[in-house]
C-alpha cells in the first residue's frame, strides 16, 4: 500500500470485534494490533506529530460516535479519519465532514476501495510539530479562480447539453480539472448524457448552503470515470427546482471555482434569475444556435437581451451547431443576421445521436469525427491557467 510513504500508522476502530477485525484485514498487510475497540485505546498508541489514518466503523455513525471522532481530529491535525457507515445520508455526511472526517464510505466496503480512500487521505497529511501554531486558512484561496463557462441557448433542441458535456470532457483531456454543473433545474439531462446514477444533486448542496465549503461540495459530486469530469447533477424532481435560488447558485459556483480550473454550467433554454446571475458572473458565454430560421430568430433576441444587460462582447462566443446541414442556410448569412462571427462550427453527424444513446461523449466515442475535432478546437480557447481575481 502507498500509505506507508506518508502515514506511518493506520488503525481501525469499532466496538464490534468482527467489524474492526474485518476492516483491519481490508486495510492491507497490517499487524492485528492495528484494530482497536475504542477511541481511547487507539489514542494511546498514536504518536504525537506522526501522521496517521484511523478508519472508524459503523458504530461511530451517530452523534455520539461523531463526537468521539471529533475529540481526535480537533486536537490532532496529523491524524485523518475515515468513517464507514451502514447507510449514508446527506445529513450524516454533512455532520461527519464538520467534525473533521476526511471521507465517508458505505458498508459493505471493498478492500480495494478502502485502500484507495486511505491512500487518498494519507496523501494530504504531513507530520505535525506540536510546538508550531496552526495558521488559520484564508477565507478565499489565493491565486487564480477557475474559469466559468456558461453554455446557453434561448431555443431548445440546439444541442446545448451535448456541447456542455463534450466540452467538459475535452478540457479534462487537455489537462484541466473540470466541474460540470447542470443548472437546468427542472429537466437537466447531464447525468443521462454521461450515463451516471448520482446519489446527490444540487439540492443537497443548497440544503447545506450556510456551511458550504469545497470539502463538503466535492463529496456531492459524481465522477465520470472515463474522463474524470466531476458532475453536480440537476434535481431528480422538477418540483425541487424552486429550492435553488440565484444566490445559492452563485455560492456553489464560487466554491467550485476555488477547486477546479474550469467550471462549465449547462442552463435551461430561457432567462430566469439563476441564468441571469450565471451569465453575469461568467468569464465566457457559449451561445449555441441551430441552423434553422426559428432558432436564429431566438438567438438574435437572446443577443439583444445580453446587450441590454451590458454583457461584454468579448464574453460571448457563438457556436453554430449542424453547420454543414443542407438546409439552404449559409453560415455567412447567419453571421450577418446575428452581427456576430461564429467561433465554432459543429458539423452535423450521425455519431452525435449514436453517442447520446450510448451515454458516451462523442469526443470519446468518435474522436476522429468532425464533431469531436470541432469541440476539441473550441476547448483550446479555454485551456491554460484560471482567470485572475476581479
Amino acid at each position: 500500500m502507498g500509505v506507508d510513504t506518508v502515514a506511518t500508522f493506520v488503525a481501525t476502530v469499532d466496538d464490534d470485534l468482527n467489524v474492526r477485525t474485518r476492516l483491519a484485514m481490508q486495510v492491507g498487510d497490517r499487524p492485528d494490533a492495528s484494530a482497536f475497540p475504542t477511541v481511547e485505546a487507539v489514542d494511546t498508541v498514536l504518536a504525537v506529530g506522526v501522521p496517521a489514518v484511523v478508519v472508524f466503523g459503523p458504530s461511530f455513525g451517530d452523534e455520539w460516535g461523531l463526537a468521539r471522532i471529533e475529540g481526535i481530529t480537533q486536537n490532532r491535525p496529523e491524524v485523518a479519519a475515515i468513517l464507514v457507515v451502514e447507510t449514508l445520508t446527506t445529513a450524516l455526511l454533512q455532520q461527519a465532514l464538520r467534525v473533521g472526517v476526511r471521507d465517508v464510505l458505505t458498508a459493505p466496503v471493498e478492500g480495494e476501495q478502502l485502500a484507495e480512500a486511505i491512500d487518498r487521505v494519507a496523501a494530504t497529511l504531513v507530520a505535525a510539530a506540536p510546538a508550531v501554531p496552526v495558521v488559520p486558512a484564508p477565507t478565499e484561496p489565493a491565486g487564480p479562480r477557475g474559469r466559468l463557462i456558461t453554455v446557453f441557448s434561448p431555443k431548445g433542441g440546439t444541442g446545448k447539453t451535448v456541447l456542455a458535456t463534450n466540452l467538459a470532457v475535452a478540457l479534462t483531456r487537455g489537462g484541466g480539472t473540470v466541474a460540470l454543473v447542470d443548472a437546468d433545474l427542472q429537466f437537466g439531462d447531464v447525468a443521462v448524457m454521461l450515463k451516471l446514477t448520482p446519489q446527490h444533486t444540487i439540492v443537497d448542496a443548497v440544503t447545506a448552503i450556510e456551511r458550504l465549503d469545497s470539502q463538503f461540495l466535492n463529496q456531492l459530486l459524481v465522477r465520470h470515470e472515463p474522463s474524470g469530469v466531476m458532475v453536480l447533477p440537476a434535481p431528480i424532481e422538477p418540483a425541487f427546482a424552486d429550492q435553488v435560488s440565484a444566490s445559492d447558485m452563485s455560492r456553489i459556483i464560487a466554491t467550485l471555482r476555488s477547486t477546479f480550473t474550469h467550471v462549465i454550467v449547462d442552463t435551461p433554454s430561457y432567462f430566469n434569475e439563476v441564468v441571469l446571475s450565471l451569465l453575469e458572473e461568467s468569464d465566457d458565454i457559449l451561445l449555441v444556435a441551430g441552423m434553422d430560421v426559428p432558432n436564429i430568430k431566438n438567438v438574435k433576441i437572446g443577443l439583444q437581451t445580453l446587450r441590454l444587460l451590458n454583457t461584454p462582447v468579448h464574453k460571448v462566443k457563438l457556436v453554430l451547431n449542424r453547420a454543414n446541414s443542407r438546409v439552404k442556410l449559409d453560415v455567412a448569412e447567419v453571421e450577418k443576421t446575428l452581427q456576430v462571427k461564429a467561433d465554432c462550427l459543429v458539423p452535423s453527424d450521425v455519431v452525435v445521436p449514436q453517442s447520446v444513446n450510448k451515454g458516451i461523449p462523442v469526443v470519446l466515442d468518435a474522436p476522429r469525427s468532425g464533431v469531436a475535432k470541432s469541440i476539441e478546437q473550441l476547448a483550446t480557447l479555454f485551456q491554460g491557467a484560471g482567470v485572475g481575481r476581479r
